[in-house]
């Protein structure tokens, strides 16, 4: 083979490698494989985002008790937004909701997000969830917001097992209790009904006005 051959065969072949190269790159990068999506409900309308969504059972089949609605809530906007209601179509069950510290709203910050359901989350909570849901089937949820409105997905209902054990029902979020005030250290009780101020018993030890003056004039003429 002459030179000028054996120049072409290796050019060809560095090409060859070169073009598998890029193509092993672009696979890496957006190859379907690569691609995973998760198998919970999401969605998104405007600016409100919901990913992850289920109806979380009892962990016992059917065993009787509330369940919850449990999702994602993000809020790409420039305005919060307040999750003003949850409802189940074709269900007359209501569904109540919890902020996080117990009272209030249940808040989506312009930019941020809140968890539905786990501990010291916010909370969505069907009262009578083995009437409302069957375990297994896609049970149609909305989200009603204040600005964006209604949000519309199919969740999926499992029980509160493996995975989805910390984020089934359980206690709702408390208000925190407010704190006792404190009487001072060293501060004397007092006598209920008696004026602010007055010992409860007698000083001991004192002297009669008679006495006391006695001892005054003694004093001051040096006797």
């Amino acid at each position: 083979m002459s030179r000028s051959l054996r120049h072409g065969a290796l050019a060809a072949t560095a090409i060859v490698f070169s073009i598998a190269s890029m193509s092993a790159c672009s696979a890496g990068n957006d190859a379907q494989t690569l691609q995973v999506r998760p198998d919970n409900a999401a969605t998104a309308v405007d600016n409100i985002k919901i990913q992850n969504a289920n109806v979380i059972t009892q962990p016992e089949h059917g065993a009787e008790g509330p369940a919850v609605v449990s999702a994602m809530v993000f809020n790409n906007g420039t305005k919060r937004e307040v999750l003003e209601a949850i409802t189940l179509p074709g269900s007359d069950t209501p569904v109540k909701l919890h902020a996080a510290k117990g009272k209030g709203p249940v808040v989506v910050p312009a930019g941020g997000s809140v968890l539905l359901g786990g501990k010291g989350n916010a909370a969505a909570v069907i009262e009578n969830g083995h009437e409302a849901a069957r375990n297994g089937d896609v049970q149609t949820v909305v989200f009603k917001f204040s600005e964006t409105g209604d949000v519309e997905l199919g969740a999926t209902v499992v029980p509160s097992t493996t995975f989805f054990k910390g984020f089934g029902p359980s206690s709702l979020p408390v208000a925190p209790k407010p704190t006792p005030a404190q009487t001072p250290s060293g501060a004397a009780s007092e006598t209920p009904g008696a004026p602010s101020g007055t010992p409860t018993e007698p000083v001991t030890g004192s002297t009669s006005p008679d006495t006391g003056a006695s001892a005054s004039e003694t004093a001051a003429t040096g006797h």
